[in-house]
């Protein structure tokens, strides 16, 4: 298999780190987090523009239809810029209706940037578990009533529609009886908490009352939502993975060239062979979470649903591990100065701790990759 990217995805590699460059500076990205709104929507058209938002559209919505291997290649770029716009969680979403089949038109207008999209699916005694689902959908007429919260919605009072899970049937914890839907954010009865998290991007708790939608709203089979629920999460990993790629590169990179330039007893402490080892240590535990992530985006679209499962924790746990080793390496040589907001390298560090959190931990992945069927028979 050749894993070398296509002259396209290069040519739309650096046609993205170019804008990072000009129009998203660490400057530029420091004032969109103490903004009020905490994104940018001159940002959003400039990612709109050169097509990021089509990429992952299905070509008869107006989009790219792009792989999750195109969408490797665009997370990467956004990682190393630390770009805080919703676009994860807008393409995230954007899966959820390519896989429903449903509201074509809300895709037409994800791919012209007119449309942020945000997924309400954690609780608060959730934890990672996605399955655990206490908001409610009673079936009420042609449609359904909506209760419950959610919390922690990456971008969740930015977005315009929401992707919600509800449980229509059985227990809590049932992975069947899970029903999917989409909500317009603006809807009576939805209410959302705003704030901004430790790496500067914003989520927001969101409550539901009595909110009505009809049976369109609906984005699963009633009490079968799990199944695409899970693939979606699993996309949604894969996205996190390529991220974390694109911030370790920027992260070692940075580290690198302050090693070059910081000096000590009269010489760039680069050149001591302790630091040099650290270096050394940090960029193969990088590449090792990069061939993670690229074997994740490889195998998201498998029809063999314990494979995809079985790879996706691997790499996000894989990643989880090089990105607390990177991060931490990163901060100490920096020394005193890799833990304020005036270097990228805290922010880095930032995000990459939050994305080991998102979508399932190192520890949670690692469970579940055991939890395989054929993984005892394989050991």
């Amino acid at each position: 298999m050749d894993f070398n990217l296509t002259q396209e995805q290069t040519q739309f590699a650096d046609a993205l780190r170019r804008w990072v460059e000009k129009d998203y500076g660490f400057e530029q990205r420091k004032q969109i987090i103490e903004s009020a709104e905490g994104i940018s929507d001159k940002a959003w058209g400039g990612l709109a523009e050169l097509g990021a938002l089509a990429l992952p559209v299905p070509e008869e919505q107006g989009g790219f239809n792009g792989s999750a291997i195109d969408m490797l290649v665009i997370m990467q770029e956004l990682g190393r810029g630390i770009v805080i716009e919703p676009y994860f969680a807008t393409v995230m979403g954007a899966e959820f209706l390519k896989k429903s089949g449903k509201h074509a038109d809300v895709l037409e207008q994800i791919a012209g940037g007119e449309v942020k999209l945000a997924n309400a699916l954690g609780e608060r005694q959730s934890r990672h578990d996605l399955f655990d689902i206490a908001t409610t959908a009673s079936k009420i007429g042609d449609g359904f009533v909506l209760n419950g919260s959610k919390t922690v919605v990456l971008h969740g009072a930015q977005a315009d529609k929401l992707i919600v899970s509800a449980r229509s049937n059985g227990a809590q914890r049932d992975t069947n009886g899970i029903s999917l839907f989409i909500v317009d954010a603006n809807a009576e009865g939805v209410s959302r908490r705003d704030y901004r998290t430790i790496d500067g991007y914003r989520a927001a708790d969101i409550s539901f009352s009595n909110v009505q939608v009809s049976a369109d709203a609906l984005l699963s089979a009633v009490d079968g939502g799990w199944e695409l629920l899970d693939a979606v999460a699993d996309y949604g990993v894969t996205l996190l993975c390529a991220e974390s790629i694109g911030i370790m590169e920027a992260i070692t990179a940075a580290t690198l060239d302050y090693l070059k330039t910081r000096q000590q007893f009269g010489v760039p402490i680069g050149k001591f062979q302790v630091l040099q080892h650290r270096m050394a240590e940090m960029f193969m535990e990088m590449e090792q979470a990069r061939s993670m992530a690229t074997l994740a985006a490889v195998k998201i679209a498998s029809d063999d649903v314990e494979e995809r499962r079985r790879t996706v924790s691997a790499a996000k746990a894989r990643v989880g591990q090089a990105a607390k080793y990177i991060g931490q390496q990163a901060v100490q040589l920096h020394g005193g100065m890799g833990v304020t907001n005036e270097l990228p390298v805290a922010h880095m560090f930032k995000r990459l701790t939050t994305i080991e959190l998102t979508l399932g931990d190192t520890d949670h992945h690692l469970a579940r990759f055991v939890a395989q069927p054929g993984f005892k028979s394989a050991a």
